[in-house]
């Protein structure tokens, strides 16, 4: 089972794999890469240093995916000069879908553990998130 730190890290990898790396060829934290990408050794880091990391990533993912439109998620991804077979809008399926596997990872070790507490699937998403059309 990974752990609650190492799954942080990872998915910060992701994150910044799909939505900094492969639209402007930047790595903030190339040791993120380097860590946690898919297939690293486990390991159990400091949490607080990759919750910092995952959060400087996610503001900088987010600064490209508030301008993401319906046409660049139809887009495929193209890395030095040549197109994957990898589209925008499935990677962005793809990083959900992680995150919420993660999470009901992290939530198995954390009864495992012991906490109390710890929520339900979705909880109300029929009044807290409901389905809006565009």
């Amino acid at each position: 089972m990974n752990s609650i730190s190492w799954t942080v890290g990872h998915l910060a990898w992701q994150e910044q794999r799909y939505f900094i790396y492969f639209p402007t060829g930047r790595l903030i934290f190339p040791e993120i890469q380097e860590r946690y990408a898919f297939g690293t050794p486990h390991s159990t880091p400091p949490l607080k240093e990759v919750l910092s990391a995952w959060r400087k990533i996610t503001r900088e993912a987010d600064k490209w995916l508030d301008t993401v439109t319906n046409r660049k998620l139809l887009q495929f991804v193209e890395l030095n000069g040549k197109r994957t077979d990898r589209m925008y809008g499935n990677l962005l399926q793809r990083v959900i879908y992680h995150y919420w596997y993660h999470t009901g990872e992290n939530m198995a070790v954390r009864k495992i553990l012991g906490h109390h507490g710890i929520g339900y699937f979705v909880g109300n998403i029929d009044g807290k998130a409901p389905y809006t059309p565009e």
